[in-house]
């Protein structure tokens, strides 16, 4: 018996209980479809990071009061509370003109605030502070208008850039360059919006509103530890960047050798080892979970496999009798149970991808589905299928044609 007639009698016998087989491959289904669906968030969840966290510029890191490592726990995050000093201005000029491996550097700080223009006010918005190389560093876009200048830096201005779901907000329908909100209830001029960069987890990216590092410090007090993006001239000389980087902040605060560091270097990858820490156990835990149910669709497989061994007994005694050999009968078999399993696993794919689209449109969560795992789920419900068919196959194959002939 070829391949392509035992997929037809696979096919014919699974048509002629279509009840039965649907009912049969329900654990297939719901276990390829929920471990697709965790897949799916969690690697919608990694392409997330990798494009907008992990993704701090161009040969880029950044220099912060802690290290991810400190907030492993909360005893080390007390621990660098008490041991690290704040990131300073100070820190920033001396890292912009040390040359060597280090391109540039950019200041970083933060906070909420009101914002309002006329009668239309915002409640607690995002205040990026940042000196004007961060727009180069961080590849801040402009839809309209500008960034800041080094000038409205070192003059301290009162000018800001808006995400651009705050200009919609505080100017529907408007132009907002050159108009003037009220920031804290204090008066700055808008001399830019931000491209459109959408929302993640339920979380608007557009709504925030953008002023030089000078004048926020100016503002909101000196006295606070800022970020700097620190970048290398060139991938190839990134390594040498960050030892540079790490030696000078050791020097300025004069730590000796055997001293850990007093401040935190975050790179892409140290936030991927994170991501991948946490999540990765997770993936392993839910994908394990959620596979139980593969193993009860097997069971059920066999099970129903055997009752159809039971069924076509006579079926396979006239087989016998007119030249079929034990493979045939056994390749029959196993075709079927493989068949079924893989049905029940592309529709477990094709259930998974529409719940994983729903999501993502609904709670604005990422979701991702590579075809490598559309690949492992379909191979892993097919060897389901094979390994559960085994038993009833080699049952139907082993059965004496004449006695098959009597049964009822």
């Amino acid at each position: 018996m070829s391949f392509f007639e035992a997929l037809k009698l696979a096919f014919a016998a699974i048509v002629a209980h279509k009840l039965r087989s649907f009912l049969t491959l329900l654990g297939v289904i719901f276990g390829v479809a929920t471990v697709i669906v965790v897949v799916s968030l969690i690697e919608g969840f990694n392409a997330y990071v990798d494009d907008k966290i992990a993704n701090i510029g161009t040969n880029a890191f950044s220099i912060q009061r802690y290290s991810i490592e400190d907030y492993s726990s909360v005893e080390a995050l007390n621990a660098a509370r008490r041991r690290n000093k704040d990131v300073s201005i100070d820190d920033l000029k001396a890292l912009k003109n040390a040359g060597g491996s280090i391109r540039d550097a950019g200041g970083k700080s933060g906070s909420m605030a009101d914002i309002k223009f006329g009668e239309q006010t915002l409640k607690n918005v995002q205040i990026n502070a940042t000196t004007p190389n961060i727009a180069e560093i961080e590849k801040i876009e402009v839809n309209d208008g500008r960034y800041f200048i080094d000038s409205e830096e070192d003059t301290r201005k009162s000018v800001c850039f808006l995400g651009s779901e705050a200009a919609e907000k505080l100017f529907p329908g408007g132009d907002p360059i050159a108009k003037t909100i009220r920031i804290d209830g204090r008066t700055f001029t808008v001399i830019g919006v931000g491209k459109e960069l959408g929302s993640a987890f339920g979380q608007s990216r557009d709504m925030y509103v953008s002023m030089p590092l000078s004048t926020f410090l100016s503002i909101y007090g000196v006295r606070r530890s800022i970020s700097i993006s620190v970048t290398s001239t060139s991938p190839e000389t990134y390594p040498e960047a960050l030892e540079e980087a790490r030696t000078l902040m050791r020097v300025r605060r004069k730590l000796e050798p055997s001293e850990k560091d007093n401040f935190g270097i975050v790179t892409p990858n140290a936030i991927n080892e994170l991501r991948d820490k946490i999540f990765g156990t997770i993936q392993i835990v839910a994908i394990g979970v959620t596979s139980i149910s593969l193993v009860v669709g097997g069971i059920v497989i066999m099970n129903i496999m055997l009752v159809s061994v039971t069924e076509r007994t006579k079926e396979i005694g006239i087989r016998k009798s007119i030249g079929a050999r034990q493979g045939d009968i056994l390749k029959q078999f196993l075709a079927e149970s493989t068949t079924l399993a893989l049905l029940g696993g592309a529709i477990g794919v094709f259930i998974a991808s529409l719940i994983a689209k729903l999501v993502a449109v609904g709670l604005s969560v990422p979701t991702s589905l590579p075809l490598v795992w559309v690949s492992i789920a379909l191979f892993v419900s097919s060897s389901v299928g094979l390994i559960s068919g085994v038993y009833p196959a080699w049952k139907a194959a082993r059965l004496d044609p004449i006695e098959a002939l009597r049964a009822d």
